[in-house]
C-alpha cells in the first residue's frame, strides 16, 4: 500500500537532518539506543562516555550502519574536561542542536549507611553535571535561537523505596532543573523536557534482569507485564528532539509501560 503524500510530508516533522546531538552516557544502553535513533533520523550524534575506547567503538558501529556519529569521550563529573568538550564541538561542528542529559549513577544504600562522600559523588554526577551540561549547551543554543534540552530522569523521582535514599532526590532535582530551564529558555526558542524511564533490561540492570525473582516481581507490577527493551526509549527521545514537539516544554514523559500509574 502506498503511503499518502500528506502522511509522507508530515513525517518530515520528525526529521533531525542537519542537527548535531550530544547524548551523554551513550556508549551503551539507553543512551546508545537514543543516539542510534537520532542518527537514523538524520542527526550527527556525539557519542559520550568516560572510556575513550568504548565510546569510539560505539561511534564506529553507528558509522558502519551508514549513520553520522563521532566519539566525544569525557567524564561529566570533570568540569574542565566538559569545557574542553564543548570547545571541541564549536571547532568541529559550529553548533549544537540537541543535548540529552542521560548519564546517571546509583548507589542503593539507606541514608544511615551512605557516606557524605558518596552522597556528594552521586549529586555531582546525577544533578550538578546535568546542570553544567545544560548551561554550556544552552549558551550555544541561545546564539542559534533554537535547541532542545532533554533530561533523563526516572520514575524513581516520583516513587520511592526503602534503601535507596539519594537517587530519587537527585532525579527529582533534575525535574526541577528541567522546568526552570523551560521557563528561562522557552522565550529564546529552546525547549526543555524530560523522559522518565521505568524498568529497562539494560546492562546496568543485568543483575536484576537475570534474577528470576526480581525480574518477575517488577514485571508483575507493570500493566504491560514486562520490562522495557532498551530500544523502546528511542521514539520518545526522537519525538522531543524533533520539530513535531515544537510546542512541548517543561514536561515529563514517562516511558515505563504504565508502572508509575499503579499503587
Amino acid at each position: 500500500m502506498n503511503t499518502p503524500v500528506a502522511s509522507q510530508a508530515y513525517l518530515q516533522h520528525f526529521s533531525l537532518a542537519g542537527q548535531v546531538a550530544l547524548i551523554t552516557g551513550s556508549a551503551r544502553g539507553l543512551g546508545l539506543c537514543m543516539a542510534r535513533a537520532m542518527a537514523g533520523c538524520g542527526a550527527h550524534v556525539l557519542i559520550n562516555g568516560r572510556n575513550a575506547e568504548a565510546t569510539e567503538t560505539a561511534a564506529q558501529a553507528l558509522r558502519a550502519q551508514g549513520l553520522a556519529a563521532s566519539a566525544l569521550a569525557f567524564d561529566v563529573a570533570d568540569d574542565n574536561a566538559m569545557a574542553r568538550a564543548f570547545d571541541h564541538i564549536d571547532r568541529e561542528h559550529g553548533r549544537l542542536d540537541i543535548l540529552v542529559n542521560n548519564v546517571g549513577a546509583r548507589n542503593r544504600k539507606t541514608l544511615q549507611a551512605i557516606t557524605a562522600a558518596e552522597i556528594r559523588a552521586l549529586i555531582d554526577t546525577d544533578l550538578i553535571a546535568s546542570m553544567l551540561l545544560s548551561k554550556y549547551a544552552s549558551e550555544r543554543m541561545v546564539r542559534q535561537g533554537s535547541g532542545r534540552l532533554i533530561t533523563i530522569t526516572s520514575i524513581a523521582g516520583e516513587l520511592a523505596r526503602s534503601g535507596d535514599a539519594v537517587y530519587p532526590a537527585a532525579k527529582q532535582g533534575l525535574t526541577g532543573m528541567m522546568r526552570a530551564l523551560a521557563a528561562e529558555l522557552g522565550p529564546l526558542g529552546i525547549t526543555s523536557n524530560a523522559i522518565a524511564p521505568g524498568t529497562f533490561a539494560t546492562e546496568t540492570n543485568a543483575a536484576m534482569v537475570t534474577d528470576p525473582a526480581v525480574y518477575e516481581k517488577l514485571a508483575s507490577r507493570n500493566p504491560m507485564g514486562r520490562w522495557g527493551q532498551p530500544e523502546e526509549i528511542a521514539g520518545a527521545a526522537v519525538f522531543l528532539a524533533s520539530p513535531a514537539a515544537s510546542y512541548i516544554n517543561g514536561q515529563v514523559l514517562a516511558v515505563d509501560g504504565g508502572l508509575s500509574i499503579l499503587f
